[in-house]
């Protein structure tokens, strides 16, 4: 290994681990095991058309002059997007803290309490500042959030209208998303200026945006009347910093309220990532989509934090589902929550108001210098109105350093923020060609829809005002979760691999993370190329033509995938194509996404050895011929394997008429050795964050960019400023979570084609020397060619439990005492475990792995000789908390140490479970999701 040579350090198994490894799976090099793995049939042998592999060094130096290719002007646009002060002490404690951003999602609570009670601080903050009763634990950003609303009120009304109702002042990005998923949705979205038009006799929701695009806040409590009269849902899309201000959408009779709390400390980004609202109404909140953290009990009484109501999950309802958010913005959300948690409701009234006083300001001065500002109660935006010079206004403000909006010839919009200064409105005003004011202005706020009462009460939003304390509570949490940056999380189809420090770095750059998405493109030339060349080298590694990359996740490229099929069918009079097959074994997102398209899922059945049932796909492809539209398949497939019948299925779907999608969730297992655009798919997701490095943080960001072949390409996603019918837009920006793209062009520019080549094979060699060394104490459930797996295995734990009664739940709960993670649990068959130990575990941590589940082997057996009692041992009793093991009392049949330390676990550094095994089914049937009072834990 060279000094430079990053793919080495990503990479964790060195030459001679190597070595080991492949004499343990019986292979003399990688490439003999990846003849032997993958089908010659889909097999590529060529080199990935990549610029050579730079160094860390190099590569920083490279960002550093795309950086400066952008301009940080001023934002003033608005539009969703403000300038805002992230505070230092949650810049580096959270977005730049692996503790965080390497965590996964909580689906193991017992490791998550953490990162589940900051979600409980964002929902419990959204709440309070909305009126309503209930909030998930994020959204992708306001579009989507809005597009869930609008399908929630749909099944929530008891009308049968499929109108949609839309103020003509909202966001106009959120109306493109609307229109876009309501369309393959057969519902009609009406755009009405609610000032002028009356709302129509029949429809079963509306949406309302306070205050509006133009910044006029307006009294909506009539309309919400009216419109519950009819039957409708009211959806508000309110901003939470004004909210602080004004009185709340619960207190107008509002059922649901979205947005994004991207004001809240998350720098813009270039449009993302930035996390969503969605919040309920009382008897709403089973229909909640997305993601809910409530609060439980663990087994001895304690209150405990978990995901809730996760029978919602998509693998379980599949085409069922009424969305297909499988994820949150994890991160930015836990980023927002602490920003209220810092400031308080103090510190956040006194932001609103400065916000406010400075638009106040800019108004009063702007109509002394005789310009024209439109005579509405305002927050923090005012519409001027210059005849004919708005394009003379906004350039000379540009001139200046800021940028402005431009609403029409006649029309320009400015936005007020946080960080907004007395020298930037001296500006506009000089743009506007007026002189400076200095005179006294009053509140533009009317007092009737002051916000009255107090809110965010809880203790937590009023307790962390120093940094000391703050500091200290975002290191407790941390302490209580267990991420990437303690040992090994071997997720299976999840891919937890290194997210390298330098691919991180550059996301904190001002010239990457202060830029509005609507900024001027001579102000972006950097992004832009950035963006271009990352599409372009995604494009080489997966043998399509185009790459989009707005999707914000891998469900919303899914979708993009989708629609960009069903729009192709309709291009050629075949719009009567409209069903998906999708095999038993999918993703439970792909049957979800392909009802969102307006399309029919037929299910195509697996055979013994978990492959797409060959002889099912003819039955299902015969019988509906002239209507398939498209087949959803995994490859590798969701059980780990490379099926050699992937280009015999391509070929029947086409030969059908059909578009073969081929979800990209486990690319990791391709790059370098087989593209999906040349084996016979059509289009593909791609995931960002498992195969390029961005980090899940917790349960997002994520990127899922949608990657087509050239006849598809017409029908990529569109800009949410001038979408089509053909070209939806799938996100409300343009480049969807652009903020974080620099991460996968690093990786991509410091592995280069061997680089990204190695990393899949060591992968696929991992997998199958856990596979080899497990495979005579576990059943290995599936195989492929020659027995070998692709880049994860599903250890098959149903003997086990059947003999023994211990479970999978046990086995991944002890794998806690043991300092790990655990595997993906029950999927994609129930009762088993599915590892992925990725290319970035060196051999001594895949060791220690195949060492603590050899270990919990003998475990298991103890119990099945009846050694120790079904019921209490230590795997049905695990995790066991440092509380438990050093209690004065212990009544148990084994010795504390065991369970405390298990073999190969030391006493220094031991990590131990805040919480002992959480009841699940007691927090659904108590539905708590808000932050409980300081007496709910007290002893």
């Amino acid at each position: 290994m060279t000094v430079d040579d990053f793919a080495a350090r990503h990479i964790g198994p060195d030459a001679d681990s190597e070595r080991q490894m492949l004499d343990t799976v019986g292979y003399s090099s990688i490439d003999e095991l990846m003849d032997a793995a993958i089908p010659e049939v889909i097999r590529w042998h060529g080199t990935l058309d990549l610029p050579p592999a730079a160094s860390e060094e190099e590569t920083i130096r490279e960002l550093r002059a795309l950086a400066a290719r952008n301009t940080v002007a001023v934002s003033m646009i608005g539009l969703g997007y403000h300038g805002t002060h992230t505070p230092a002490v949650i810049r580096r404690n959270v977005l730049e803290n692996p503790a965080w951003y390497t965590a996964y999602t909580p689906y193991q609570p017992e490791i998550s309490q953490g990162r589940l009670e900051a979600l409980l601080n964002f929902q419990t903050m959204v709440t309070d500042l909305t009126g309503l009763a209930t909030a998930n634990a994020s959204m992708l950003d306001e579009g989507t959030a809005a597009a869930e609303a609008m399908t929630l009120a749909r099944r929530a009304s008891k009308t049968k209208s499929p109108v949609y109702v839309v103020d003509a002042d909202t966001l106009p990005q959120t109306i493109a998303v609307l229109t876009g998923r309501a369309e393959p949705l057969g519902i009609e979205v009406r755009v009405v200026d609610l000032d002028r038009e009356a709302l129509p006799g029949e429809f079963f929701g509306l949406h309302v945006q306070y205050p509006g695009a133009s910044g006029a806040v307006r009294d909506h409590g009539a309309l919400v009347d009216a419109a519950h009269a009819a039957g409708a849902l009211v959806t508000v899309a309110a901003d939470l910093l004004a909210l602080t201000l004004l009185r709340p959408p619960g207190e107008i009779g509002a059922d649901i309220a979205a947005g994004t709390t991207q004001r809240f400390g998350v720098p813009m980004g270039f449009g993302g990532p930035h996390a969503g609202y969605l919040a309920v109404r009382s008897g709403l909140e089973r229909m909640l989509p997305g993601r809910l953290v409530g609060v439980s009990r663990d087994v001895d009484g304690n209150p405990a934090y978990r995901l809730a109501l996760q029978t919602r999950e998509q693998h379980i309802r599949r085409e069922r589902a009424t969305s297909n958010i499988c994820t949150a913005q994890v991160l930015l959300a836990v980023m927002a929550s602490m920003y209220a948690v810092y400031h308080g409701p103090d510190g956040l009234r006194a932001i609103a108001r400065r916000t406010h006083t400075m638009a106040a300001r800019l108004a009063a001065g702007l109509r002394a210098g005789g310009v024209r500002v439109a005579d509405v109660p305002f927050f923090d935006t005012v519409t001027a109105t210059v005849p004919g010079r708005a394009v003379e206004v906004v350039a000379a403000a540009e001139q200046r350093g800021v940028n402005l909006r431009l609403v029409d010839a006649d029309r320009v919009g400015v936005s007020c923020d946080e960080t907004t200064t007395a020298g930037h409105l001296t500006a506009v005003w000089a743009a506007f060609g007026v002189p400076e004011f200095t005179g006294a202005v009053d509140p533009a706020l009317p007092a009737d829809l002051a916000r009255s009462g107090d809110f965010l009460t809880h203790p937590v939003f009023r307790s962390h005002h120093s940094e000391t304390s703050m500091l200290r509570y975002l290191r407790r949490l941390s302490d209580a979760d267990y991420a990437l940056d303690r040992g090994m999380i071997p997720l299976g189809s999840c891919t937890m691999k290194l997210n390298a420090t330098t691919e991180m770095e550059p996301v904190s750059w001002p010239e990457f993370a202060h830029i509005h998405p609507l900024a001027p493109d001579g102000q972006t030339a950097g992004y832009r190329e950035l963006i271009a060349s990352l599409e372009r080298w995604l494009a080489e590694v997966t043998g399509y033509d185009a790459v989009s990359v707005q999707p914000n996740a891998g469900s919303q490229g899914e979708l993009a995938g989708l629609l960009a099929i069903r729009a192709y069918h309709r291009s050629r009079g075949e719009a009567h194509r409209d069903v998906c097959l999708i095999p038993s074994s999918a993703h439970g997102t792909n049957a979800a996404s392909a009802v969102m398209a307006g399309m029919r899922v037929v299910v195509v059945g697996c055979d013994a050895d978990g492959n797409v049932d060959l002889v099912d796909l003819d039955a299902k492809i015969e019988k509906h011929r002239d209507a398939l539209a498209a087949i959803m398949v995994t490859y590798p497939s969701t059980h780990g394997v490379y099926e050699t019948g992937i280009a015999s299925l391509c070929a029947k779907v086409h030969d059908a008429g059909g578009q073969v999608y081929v979800d990209g969730a486990n690319l990791n297992a391709l790059v370098g050795f087989a593209k999906p655009g040349r084996f016979g798919a059509d289009v593909s997701h791609l995931n960002l964050h498992k195969t390029f490095c961005i980090p899940h943080g917790g349960g997002g960001p994520g990127v899922g960019p949608v990657a087509v072949r050239a006849h598809l390409a017409p029908f990529l996603p569109g800009d949410p400023l001038a979408a089509s019918g053909d070209r939806p837009a799938i996100s409300a920006a343009r480049y969807g979570s652009a903020g974080i793209l620099p991460i996968p062009w690093a990786y991509l520019r410091m592995m280069g084609a061997e680089g990204l080549t190695r990393a899949t094979g060591v992968a696929v060699l991992a997998a199958n020397y856990v596979a080899a060394r497990l495979r005579g104490h576990y059943p290995v459930l599936y195989a492929g060619n020659k027995g070998l797996v692709a880049h994860e295995c599903i250890l098959d734990l149903r003997p086990l439990t059947k003999a023994t009664g211990v479970s999978v739940d046990d086995v991944a709960k002890r794998l806690i005492d043991y300092g790990f993670h655990a595997p993906t649990m029950s999927f994609p068959v129930a009762g088993t475990l599915m590892v992925e130990p990725t290319e970035s575990e060196d051999l001594a941590e895949l060791d220690r792995f195949c060492e603590a589940m050899i270990a919990i082997r003998g475990e298991i057996d103890r119990v099945g000789s009846g050694e120790w009692p079904a019921g209490d041992n230590p795997l049905s009793n695990a995790p066991h908390t440092a509380a438990m093991v050093s209690a004065d009392s212990w009544s148990h049949p084994y010795p504390r140490s065991v369970a405390a330390y298990p073999p190969g676990v030391a006493p220094a550094g031991k990590y131990w479970a805040p919480v002992r095994r959480v009841d699940g089914a007691y927090g659904d049937r108590n539905l708590v999701c808000s932050c409980p009072s300081p007496e709910a834990f007290e002893d």
